[in-house]
């Protein structure tokens, strides 16, 4: 299975859980890592491009830092740009059919904090509901998220850890249900 990893943090050098998480797969046969900021400093997306490496892989990751609830704002833009009607939704628009896409974030808060009730009243998988039904939208499948709690926190030994399971977790394959 290919697999295209797409790292969309402002600061990815700066970022020592979601630089744990990308060395957890670098080298490995079928990933490439891609940096989102580092690819588009001026932002100028060549969806094109984009729509050509997202055809050429089965699995996506979409990683990034939980951003005010959302995504950084480039990673949107990406959507926007390259998620265009007639290629990926729409009449002709089926180009990411049977492409499987995880979400793989980062979170400063604790995994408490991400559940009815706790501080920030929803948990992750109601958060990413938006993008989720990007993805369902284009005939893509979305797989079950991966999320590092409280990764501000993160001590070395478990920045390992973070990074076993996140190699894990995008090498696993899993059983689709089709509606």
């Amino acid at each position: 299975m290919n697999t295209m990893i797409i790292a969309a943090h402002p600061d990815l050098a700066a970022s020592k859980t979601n630089q744990a998480l990308i060395q957890a797969v670098k080298g490995e046969q079928g990933i490439i890592v891609r940096d989102l900021y580092r690819e588009y400093p001026d932002w100028n997306i060549d969806s094109t491009r984009e729509q050509r490496l997202l055809t050429e892989h089965d699995r996506i990751v979409l990683q990034f830092p939980f951003y005010w609830y959302s995504s950084p704002p480039l990673l949107k833009k990406w959507f926007d740009d390259v998620m265009t009607p007639g290629w990926a939704y729409g009449p002709g628009g089926e180009h990411l059919k049977g492409k499987e896409f995880i979400v793989a974030t980062t979170v400063g808060g604790t995994e408490k904090a991400y559940q009815a009730g706790g501080d920030n009243w929803y948990t992750i998988s109601e958060f990413l509901k938006p993008i989720q039904r990007t993805i369902t939208k284009c005939s893509g499948t979305f797989l079950p998220p991966f999320v590092v709690y409280d990764a501000n926190q993160a001590d070395p030994q478990r920045l390992q850890q973070e990074g076993g399971r996140y190699a894990e977790h995008i090498r696993t394959p899993y059983r689709v249900l089709v509606h």
